[in-house]
């Protein structure tokens, strides 16, 4: 029996719809080279998929003076000086958070199905702190149980912390949960080496990827609730 479906957010229930400005744009706008820049940063930036960061996960406002933080070390790469740091750090957090959220069509009913069978539904996603303000914004708020965000755990996924602090949440073990999400690093392989089950999500029109051993796919979030049967 399933007890519990744990799903990614972003790609498996929503889809940005309108993006604000990029960094290298904001940074080009003020005459500022940012490409090697934005390499540089990224290379050195420790947050690669399944890094740990608890010390800056101690409350929202840690979380968001390391935000602040890395944004300076992307402003001073560019060559941006003391006189305008504070200003473009303000624009390029501005900037990183001008989009719009769409649910896709078949996340809420996927979700509500789960709920009337009695499943517990959680999302476990790469995110910030906000999570549960990108829930509002899809309208998929009040169809999950538990929210779990790598900001407030403290880890990226595919580190296996955030699954783990996922099915305690959940109040139930691995082997009774199953994980959805549309990457095989972070959704697929990551569940399957602490013993969750899990299902791909390809939206894609070319051939998708091979699966791990034991994984299962689906092109549709409406599949899962045939294949849960079959589970």
């Amino acid at each position: 029996m399933t007890a519990a479906v744990l799903f990614d957010f972003y790609g498996t229930l929503a889809r940005a719809t309108a993006w604000g400005a990029t960094h290298d744009e904001v940074l080009a706008r003020r005459g500022y080279e940012p490409s090697e820049a934005l390499r540089g940063w990224l290379s050195d930036d420790g947050l690669y998929d399944g890094q740990e960061h608890h010390e800056h996960s101690r409350s929202r406002d840690h979380y968001r003076a390391w935000e602040l933080e890395r944004l300076r070390a992307l402003a001073r790469r560019a060559g941006v000086g003391p006189d305008d740091l504070e200003t473009l750090v303000a624009d390029l957090d501005a900037a990183g958070k001008e989009f719009t959220l769409t649910a896709f069509g078949d996340a809420a009913v996927a979700l509500r199905e789960l709920r009337s069978r009695d499943v517990v539904v959680a999302v476990c996603s790469n995110w910030d702190w906000d999570l549960d303000r990108a829930l509002v914004a899809t309208g998929l708020a009040d169809l999950v149980d538990h929210q779990v965000t790598s900001a407030r755990a403290g880890v990226r996924k595919p580190h296996p912390h955030i699954y783990e602090h996922t099915l305690v949440r959940c109040g139930v073990a691995a082997e009774d949960a199953l994980f959805v999400g549309d990457s095989l690093s972070c959704d697929v392989q990551g569940p399957l080496n602490v013993g969750i089950r899990a299902v791909h999500v390809w939206r894609g029109d070319v051939d998708p990827p091979s699966l791990p051993t034991g994984a299962r796919r689906v092109r549709d979030l409406r599949e899962l609730l045939d294949l849960l049967d079959l589970l």
